[in-house]
């Protein structure tokens, strides 16, 4: 019995921990610049890819679907980035309106399929659980590419353009196993938990890979949905880290012109 749960465990787990590796360092740079839509958007972007790769009878044909997933995700970065370029004060709003359109799409692409809500119900929360190593083979690559692009090369240097290409590949990568709540979740929770930490980057990678942990092992335990205990387990891990952190007032004092600029408001992701 032992061997079998371990079977099951250990796969989820590293998917798990290789969306970790992608998501955690860019929703730091998110949450610092405000847009924390950006992820859910795409992964909804993305899981129309693989919706529409459905609909056309490309479902047998794993390869197929991830090329759809990944050039939806990657129009749809291409979209945010050109949106971003000329209406920046309104790109958040213009986020939320993709991920709404996004969202509507997938419903009616489904809307003939007799299992259309147990398939969107998929998308949306995901089946870590049952993920097999063949899809682990797929992903692997996908999150070593973005991590390698990200540290190697850095956020500053991958400029605008770069930024949102490297979601684009990461959501791909993702989507069809966490579902769209741990794309978010993994994004955001961890870098608001370590937002106050001296080392961020740290501390959000420990409240995600523990996050994963602690509600796989419950999942097992209680034969609760697996994805809906993650978010559950990470928020509360995050809330946890948070409180032990050194907390942060804003700062009262206005803004300076410079910071307020249509410049500095254009300014690559840090």
């Amino acid at each position: 019995m032992q061997s079998i749960e371990l079977s099951i465990l250990v796969p989820a787990l590293l998917a798990g921990l290789l969306v970790c590796a992608t998501h955690v360092p860019l929703g730091i740079v998110v949450l610092k610049r405000g847009i924390v839509f950006i992820d859910i958007a795409i992964a909804q972007i993305a899981g129309v890819g693989v919706v529409a790769a459905d609909f056309a009878g490309w479902g047998e044909t794993s390869y197929l679907v991830q090329a759809a997933a990944l050039g939806a995700a990657l129009s749809g970065a291409l979209f945010l980035t050109w949106t971003e370029r000329r209406w920046s004060d309104i790109q958040e709003g213009i986020i939320g309106s993709v991920f709404v359109l996004a969202a509507t799409a997938q419903v009616l692409l489904l809307a003939g399929n007799p299992h259309g809500g147990e398939y969107l119900k998929d998308m949306l929360v995901g089946q870590i659980l049952w993920v097999s190593y063949g899809q682990l083979a797929i992903i692997a690559p996908l999150s070593a590419l973005v991590c390698a692009a990200w540290f190697c090369i850095g956020a500053e240097r991958l400029g605008r353009l770069g930024f949102y290409l490297l979601f684009g590949v990461s959501v791909t990568a993702s989507v069809q196993v966490v579902g769209v709540f741990l794309v978010f979740s993994t994004l955001i929770i961890p870098a608001l938990a370590a937002r106050n930490g001296s080392r961020p980057l740290g501390v959000a990678y420990a409240v995600g890979a523990i996050g994963y942990l602690a509600g796989i092992v419950a999942s097992t335990l209680t034969d609760l949905p697996t994805g809906a205990l993650i978010v559950w387990t990470m928020a509360a891990c995050g809330i946890a880290v948070a409180s032990l952190l050194p907390s942060r007032r804003a700062d009262p004092r206005p803004a300076s012109p410079a910071a307020t600029s249509p410049r500095a408001a254009e300014s690559p992701p840090d």
